[in-house]
């Protein structure tokens, strides 16, 4: 049976391999590893997310959630090194390879965690997301459920959703079981960036 990007724990070998991308506007090297999302680099759909949504705020408390080896997390991180930084996935993987990085770029702001491990009096100024779609309607909406309504007043959230993968839908169902205020901030190369604010 083969790993997925949402498995807890990969079997395959963790064979970690350098990689050059492009975040926050510069050239960074990272490590990357089979058993995670998108170890190849930059999924289409993050670097969407990364170029299309509006820059952070410079200061406040962010979540990426499902950072996978980081790439939204780094991000945010070097954008606003006064920021806090709650990079959540289920894999192990991944929030080791994500600290890893973290710590080689010296974006000492980033916690990567199982979304157990964030305190629950935690509020987020602002979640970016590239949320896992393929993981099945109920776990997707029981993620949205838990940390959709954790928005600080004021604080919105830029979530990217690939056009055929069901990004109305999920905007429809933010909007009546949440009652959250959600709009189609832009579409771009298939992709829509949802923009969720705080009631």
């Amino acid at each position: 049976m083969s790993d997925h990007y949402f498995t807890a724990e990969p079997a395959s070998a963790q064979e970690r391999r350098p990689l050059t991308v492009t975040l926050a506007g510069r050239a960074v090297t990272v490590e990357v590893a089979g058993g995670i999302f998108s170890p190849g680099g930059v999924d289409k759909g993050t670097g969407v997310l990364l170029h299309e949504a509006p820059p952070p705020p410079a200061t406040g408390t962010f979540l990426d959630l499902g950072c996978g080896w980081g790439p939204i997390a780094l991000s945010l991180a070097l954008s606003s090194p006064a920021a806090t930084v709650y990079a959540v996935d289920v894999n192990e993987r991944a929030l080791d390879l994500c600290r890893a990085n973290a710590k080689a770029l010296g974006c000492k702001g980033i916690h990567a965690v199982t979304g157990d491990h964030v305190p629950t009096d935690v509020r987020f100024d602002l979640i970016w997301s590239n949320p896992p779609i393929r993981v099945g309607k109920a776990v997707l909406h029981d993620l949205m459920r838990t940390w959709l309504p954790r928005l600080a007043p004021g604080g919105s959230a830029q979530l990217v959703v690939a056009k055929n993968l069901g990004s109305d839908t999920l905007q429809r169902w933010i909007e009546t079981e949440l009652g959250m205020p959600c709009a189609r901030y832009t579409t771009s190369k298939g992709f829509r960036i949802l923009t969720v604010t705080a009631g």
